[in-house]
């Protein structure tokens, strides 16, 4: 199957049927439309419910194709290193001084504290089967096994 490109334009003013006949020429093909106008607040027959927008979990980004979701590398990795602390049994305020010395930073770009880590915990235990059952964790489990306990 051919690759999908994809092109979203900010249409300021008016729709101009020249620059749409020219994309047709040119094999594009109008995917979607969407339109917005003032409205005089709250309630109104016409007002549409609020949609409330959510961040992707943590470990995962938006699709290219804005479609779907995909893991996102570095998160998991992140994750994934938790999990292993975890295992060794760090506290969460040595677990955020490890954290923040291997570079890893927060989806805001800020450093790792013990409550941003407490807050990543719910999405901790959404991917721990998924971290389980990767194909490299039990070589890694052997290596964890021999940092002593709680050093």
């Amino acid at each position: 199957m051919a690759k999908m490109e994809r092109v979203r334009e900010v249409i300021h003013g008016k729709l101009d049927l020249d620059d749409m006949q020219r994309k047709y020429a040119a094999g594009w093909r109008l995917a979607a439309l969407e339109w917005e106008r003032e409205s005089e607040g709250a309630g109104g027959e016409d007002a549409a419910p609020a949609r409330r927008l959510e961040e992707p979990p943590f470990g995962f980004r938006v699709a290219n194709d804005c479609a779907h979701l995909e893991e996102d590398p570095e998160e998991m990795r992140t994750l994934n290193t938790m999990m292993e602390l975890i295992v060794q049994d760090i506290s969460l305020p040595r677990m955020a001084d490890e954290l923040n010395r291997r570079g890893c930073a927060t989806r805001e770009g800020k450093p790792w504290s013990a409550v941003t880590i407490f807050n990543v915990f719910p999405r901790l235990i959404d991917a721990t089967p998924r971290i389980f059952s990767g194909s490299n964790w039990p070589e890694r489990r052997r290596e964890i096994a021999r940092v002593t306990w709680n050093s």
